[in-house]
């Protein structure tokens, strides 16, 4: 297992639109599908990292709390799934049933839409306002496997409190760490 951090995408960045399909109701989703009016996190993750695997529980948890104050949540795979068939859609469709996912988990065959948001682990969080302007870039918060921390999702819950309360962008933002997305070609 690789430890790759998130990139730490520029803050004001506009959020770059997509159109995926939606592994479990099989629509094609953009952007605007999934946009809520405080907000939107959008959310890289795969089936098979071991971070991801320790985070879903609260992944589902700050998901519905942010569905609940107006944040439209999605969840994107981009992993290259010839190398690594774990995260192929039809296991991404088991996953997000058996994990009770309450947001749309995509897949992004071509890698653009990873690209477009340089993201580079998983899990990657980015949060956006109701102008679609980037305002939390990192992690979940400091539990990793194995390193005896609480799963709290506190760093990521401090980021839609402030975004609710039209605060201005968290000043201590640290990287998510995880596995580096699987790419199919050189980045």
């Amino acid at each position: 297992m690789s430890l790759t951090p998130s990139t730490m995408l520029p803050l004001g960045t506009v959020a770059p639109d997509f159109g995926l399909p939606d592994v479990v109701s099989g629509s094609t989703l953009a952007l605007a599908d999934v946009r809520g009016r405080t907000g939107t996190l959008v959310m890289f993750i795969c089936n098979h990292c071991p971070y991801v695997l320790h985070v879903n529980a609260e992944l589902v948890r700050v998901a519905q709390a942010a569905q609940s104050r107006g944040v439209g949540v999605v969840a994107i795979s981009s992993n290259d799934v010839r190398a690594y068939p774990a995260d192929a859609p039809e296991r991404m469709t088991e996953v997000a049933r058996e994990q009770g996912y309450p947001f749309p988990y995509l897949y992004d065959a071509t890698q653009s839409v990873a690209r477009a948001y340089d993201a580079a682990c998983t899990p990657d969080f980015f949060l956006f306002d109701a102008e679609s302007k980037l305002v939390y870039r990192g992690r979940l918060d400091d539990s990793t496997p194995g390193n005896g921390r609480p799963l709290t999702g506190a760093d990521l819950r401090a980021a839609l409190d402030a975004l609710r309360a039209g605060a201005a962008p968290l000043d201590d933002q640290k990287p998510s760490m995880g596995c580096n997305i699987k790419w199919s070609a050189p980045r």
